[in-house]
């Protein structure tokens, strides 16, 4: 068959297939995807949006993944770390589960599939390793931490606010822990449990999180745990609480006002730009600054006065929740009136509606059927502020994505193509963007089930795509009553995993520089939250910049004769005979325009400490590369010593070094008499050189080999 067809269709190379394998990856899709469909919804609440948006990134992306990646046994889908990382680039533009939220997220989808899918067509799947080993180990425990931490309010049943700052959002929570509402730690609690207890035992360790969410929601359906109503300002009975409302929802109008205005005006700031109209385009920007200070201050306001209506407890009117009925501030209904026995409070306000909750929270309506087609909203302005997360995620997904390949093809032994698994992921991505998945990646549970339960290609991933088609469509009333609770505790096992202490300490003990990259892309990311991408491009800055320093400044060692006969570091070993006559170092690194001025000080440095010396010996077997900079200096050095009366002569020079040497006339004025390669050659000859005047040198070869010039 042709090969561009099988480079344009990869899952080609899964046919021709038999009924055993089809029926191993029937069993590994389905057995897959029941493990995911209950962590799909919850990734999907880690990441902002409504619960059954996990379950459409489960589906779309994972087919795709499977039939355009390399990996056959990869499991496509919604993961811990990129949702949150989709929440922590959208949350700043939008309200999580908005309109404009969703928009943003399809828009972010499809800019994380173009990036993967143009790095995989152009081949530069290579440039993921820019972004070190403990930049990423440093991210992932950092992200892990966000991750539990962010799971508090489910758990606990507080309402979290939303900031600029992800840690002053945790430290407001923890000042409220005198309402939490103790039903919802009492699921939380029983949905931790139960997990763990499934977990022992063998046969239901890999459904386990399957029987709990089964479980939990049977009693939450029996004990009646969610109690979700709403209202207006109008339903409010106490004056001061009503008008802080009405003040909440003119307020919030107003801002939206303002943001669209904004955005307005932003289209018609780059039009301007255009015709080049400089006083216009000043003033314009002027206003626009102005506008985006006021809607902060908007936005301020209305984080104050939501701070305080969080904190009221409502009596209601005995009456349907369906219905709308008045709320009296707790203790205050009059008398002779009854109300519902519940204890109200204030979730959010949305459009002037007020939505409250007297129970635990529960997943709710999860709208049935397939996702349908949707195109995301393409703005300049949406693109421009994704642009940078959207660069980051594709790199952070990828590179989870084909460690976990890389694993796989370990143990199946197949053949892995990283840039097919990029373009694989990519495709994953485009195509979900249309079908309102988040960003996704391959799974590191998912994968590992899918192997473990005997897939060999990836139609596994298909059936696990159909099974998660079926629940959507037949299954969706009856997760309505499924706590949230349950879904935050799911997560919170699932990130445990990623805290790796002993990880980064493992990688202080390696290499300091590297440690304190990990340390400090960790401490960024924590400090930074919810703008998770300043701690990896902090830290990859960093890693580049301590390797840029180390490059700079590499190991020369001045030799001496050790006792074992091979020439060793005198700083190392001191005490080992040196000769006076003959000066012999060593350069442990490329030779580079960054570090030619320490390699000539290091040489001068050390034929001023020997004032005697005649030869001065460099063995570069070490120096691995030479660029025009590096072949400069060692001309300038050669020409130097020559006229001080002392001989330049290297030894183990690499081919690549030579070649340079060649090309540019330096192999030839330095004299290939003077170039061997090795060092006992080199030294031998230098000896001869010197003849009795060295005779008696401790610094002799201890056994002199006939001398043999460098080819």
């Amino acid at each position: 068959m042709n090969p561009l067809l099988y480079r344009l269709f990869p899952f080609l190379y899964w046919f021709p297939i038999n009924s055993v394998i089809l029926r191993g990856d029937v069993i590994a899709g389905i057995t897959g995807a029941l493990v995911l469909v209950p962590k799909a919804m919850a990734y999907a609440q880690l990441s902002g949006l409504p619960v059954y948006f996990g379950l459409y990134t489960a589906l779309v992306p994972a087919i795709l993944g499977a039939l355009w990646g390399s990996s056959r046994q990869l499991a496509t889908g919604p993961v811990a770390i990129i949702s949150l990382m989709t929440a922590a680039a959208l949350t700043p533009l939008a309200v999580p589960f908005s309109e404009e939220y969703i928009g943003l997220a399809l828009l972010l989808t499809l800019m994380v599939g173009v990036i993967q899918f143009g790095l995989g067509a152009f081949k530069l799947g290579a440039i993921v390793n820019f972004v070190s080993h403990p930049v990423i180990l440093g991210f992932m425990n950092a992200a892990a931490i966000i991750i539990a931490l962010s799971q508090l309010d489910l758990l606990l049943g507080i309402t979290k606010g939303r900031s600029d700052s992800f840690l002053v959002d945790i430290w407001e929570m923890f000042g409220n822990l005198s309402q939490a509402h103790l039903p919802t730690l009492a699921m939380s609690v029983f949905a931790l449990v139960l997990m763990l207890v499934l977990k022992k035992v063998k046969l239901l360790s890999k459904p386990s999180v399957l029987i709990a969410v089964v479980i939990t929601t049977l009693v939450s359906y029996a004990i009646g745990f969610a109690h979700k109503t709403s209202g207006t300002h109008e339903h409010i009975a106490d004056p001061a609480a009503r008008e802080l409302v009405a003040s909440y929802v003119a307020t919030q109008q107003q801002a939206k006002t303002l943001q669209s205005e904004i955005t307005a005006k932003g289209a018609t700031l780059r039009e301007l730009e255009k015709s080049g109209d400089p006083r216009a385009v000043t003033e314009l920007r002027y206003r626009i600054d102005l506008m985006k200070l006021e809607a902060e201050n908007l936005e301020k306001q209305n984080k104050e006065r939501m701070g305080y209506l969080r904190k009221l407890e409502f009596e209601r009117l005995d009456a349907p929740e369906s219905q709308t009925a008045m709320l009296y501030v707790a203790g205050k209904a009059p008398a002779g009136v009854a109300t519902d026995g519940q204890s109200w409070h204030i979730k959010k306000i949305e459009d002037g509606k007020l939505n409250l909750t007297g129970g635990g929270d529960v997943v709710g309506n999860i709208p049935a059927g397939l996702p349908s087609f949707r195109l995301p909203t393409l703005t300049f302005d949406a693109m421009l502020q994704l642009l940078s997360a959207a660069f980051i995620i594709a790199l952070v997904a990828f590179m989870e994505c084909i460690s976990m390949a890389k694993a796989l093809a370990a143990k199946t032994k197949q053949r892995l193509d990283p840039n097919q698994e990029l373009i694989g992921q990519g495709m994953a991505n485009m195509g979900g963007a249309f079908f309102q998945a988040y960003p996704a990646t391959g799974s590191f549970t998912g994968s590992a089930i899918n192997l473990q339960a005997g897939a060999q290609t990836g139609f596994a991933m298909v059936f696990n795509g159909l099974f998660v088609a079926a629940t959507l469509l037949f299954l969706t009333p009856y997760l309505y009553h499924l706590p949230k609770a349950t879904l935050g505790v799911i997560i919170l096992l699932a990130v445990t995993s990623l805290v790796t202490p002993a990880a980064l300490k493992h990688t202080w003990k390696a290499n300091k520089a590297d440690g304190i990259v990990a340390g400090v892309t960790f401490a960024v990311t924590l400090l930074a939250a919810p703008h998770l991408d300043k701690g990896i491009l902090i830290g990859a800055a960093l890693a580049l910049v301590l390797y840029l320093y180390r490059t700079m400044k590499p190991r020369v060692a001045q030799l001496g004769r050790h006792s074992d006969g091979t020439l060793r570091d005198v700083k190392v070993h001191p005490g080992i005979p040196t000769s006076e006559h003959v000066v012999a170092m060593r350069f442990d690194g490329q030779l580079y325009f960054a570090n030619v001025s320490h390699f000539e000080d290091a040489v001068l440095e050390t034929v001023a400490a020997h004032p005697k010396a005649k030869y001065l010996l460099v063995v570069g077997d070490g120096i691995n590369q030479l660029d025009a900079t590096g072949e400069e200096a060692i001309r300038a050095i050669h020409e130097r010593l020559h006229e001080g009366g002392v001989t330049l002569v290297f030894s183990g020079l690499k081919k690549q070094v030579l070649d340079v040497m060649r090309n540019t006339g330096l192999f030839d004025e330095i004299g290939q008499q003077h170039i061997f390669p090795n060092e006992d050659q080199a030294l031998a000859v230098i000896y001869e050189w010197l003849g009795e005047e060295g005779r008696d040198d401790l610094f002799c070869p201890v056994g002199r080999s006939e001398p043999a010039l460098a080819k």
